[in-house]
């Protein structure tokens, strides 16, 4: 009988450690059904280019018209450009050109965004991408309305279908209208005196027509084209085309314009967006090399 105390004893240690296991068992089983959050993938580009050497000098020279005709030290600041002011070179840097020529200045800027998600559920890339549509947005565009513009042209087709015979003549006028507002087609002066409703030859061609803002294909992960003409009113004929793209977590924005040296002068729409976009394009291929 001197030995029960000791087997109550080692009875009780023997409870007291199960109990404790089975609290630590229910504990890990709590840990792990809580839910747990990955963190979304970083952006491609850590840094971003020194915009000032972002444009080659051999089209710099191609935009700035005249620049090459300037003295050397002249010719060497206009190439040079001016870097923007900015406080952290890692997410927002620009810079920009003016080059003044007898008959017109041209200036050209570039600024690139490397955008950070600061919300571990979003990813640098889709942030990138809200920041742009913001500026699509406000250029008064949108990716999602752009498929709008063809069904309107079927649905026109369609009706031009059922009424075969007594719409034909109305037919041509249809599809000039249709290829203004997309600036797609390139009529002929002819054409474009034909097409005109009030009777004034080329009118049906002007830069406000035939070269609209719009969604651009096959730059980047997105882009848009704005075209920003004068102003109505003002008696200056100051032309500025917008191209922005995003690539990854950056956005890029590219801006060319023209001031003619006279007011009866009108810039070339047509070729400034040319060259715009050609730029933009040359850019996104740096950044992806």
């Amino acid at each position: 009988m001197a030995y029960v105390p000791g087997v109550a004893l080692l009875a009780a240690l023997v409870v007291g450690c199960s109990a404790g296991a089975d609290g630590n068992a229910n504990g890990a089983d709590s840990k792990a059904g809580s839910p747990t959050v990955t963190p979304a993938p970083p952006g491609k580009y850590l840094t971003l280019p020194a915009p000032c050497r972002a444009v080659p000098r051999s089209t710099l020279k191609d935009l700035l018209p005249g620049a090459a005709e300037l003295p050397g030290d002249q010719q060497d600041k206009v190439f040079r450009g001016s870097a923007a002011v900015t406080y952290d070179t890692d997410r927002k840097v620009g810079c920009s050109w003016k080059s003044d020529a007898p008959s017109a200045t041209r200036s050209l800027s570039v600024d690139f965004e490397r955008v950070v998600s600061y919300d571990p559920a979003v990813s640098d890339d889709d942030r990138a991408d809200t920041v742009y549509a913001k500026k699509e947005k406000a250029a008064g565009l949108s990716s999602s309305a752009t498929p709008g513009p063809p069904d309107e042209k079927d649905k026109k087709g369609e009706e031009s279908e059922t009424s075969e015979g007594s719409g034909k003549a109305e037919d041509p006028a249809d599809a000039d209208a249709d290829t203004d507002a997309t600036g797609s087609a390139e009529p002929s002066p002819s054409e474009s005196s034909d097409g005109s409703t009030d009777g004034t030859p080329g009118s049906s061609s002007s830069p406000e027509e035939a070269l609209p803002s719009r969604i651009l294909d096959n730059l980047g992960d997105a882009a848009f084209l704005q075209d920003l003409p004068k102003q109505a009113g003002s008696p200056a004929q100051h032309h500025t085309v917008s191209v922005v793209f995003r690539t990854s977590n950056v956005v890029v924005t590219v801006r060319y314009a023209e001031q003619p040296a006279l007011i009866t002068q009108v810039p070339d729409g047509r070729e400034l967006q040319e060259k715009a976009q050609a730029l933009a394009r040359k850019l996104a291929e740096t950044l992806s090399e």
